[in-house]
């Protein structure tokens, strides 16, 4: 059984920085892509970012393209997405995947385990 556990989210005011973090455990995920997606309230999950098994390749939204980065240490079997320059419209829930492919998509439905999500406060 796979679990993935998110952290680092919280209140932080436009113009600042989070970073989170996605723990796994159950399961090596070094031969997966991992990605973050985000909700808010009535919409659905969007895509934010994700990354191949290797981390040799990244992609990300067009909303967050050049402040966000996310990264991956496989010895860890941990995800992380640093968000810089964070705005109003940053506030969200968000979630880590995992895919059972090792190079992802921007797509939820390709996606085949999440985490619980920690939300993230943007305050103008």
């Amino acid at each position: 059984q796979v679990s993935l556990v998110e952290s680092g989210g919280g209140l932080v005011q436009a113009g600042g920085s989070l970073r989170l973090s996605c723990a796994a455990s159950g399961r090596t995920m070094s031969s997966y892509a991992m990605a973050w997606f985000r909700q808010t309230p009535g919409k659905e999950r969007d895509f934010v970012a994700g990354i191949s098994w290797s981390g040799g390749t990244t992609y990300y939204a067009d909303s967050v393209k050049g402040r966000f980065t996310i990264s991956r240490d496989n010895a860890k079997n941990t995800v992380y997405l640093q968000m810089n320059s964070l705005k109003p419209d940053d506030t969200a829930v968000y979630y880590c995947a995992v895919a059972l492919d090792p190079l992802g998509s921007r797509l939820g439905t390709e996606y085949d385990y999440w985490g619980q999500g920690t939300q993230v406060t943007v305050s103008s």
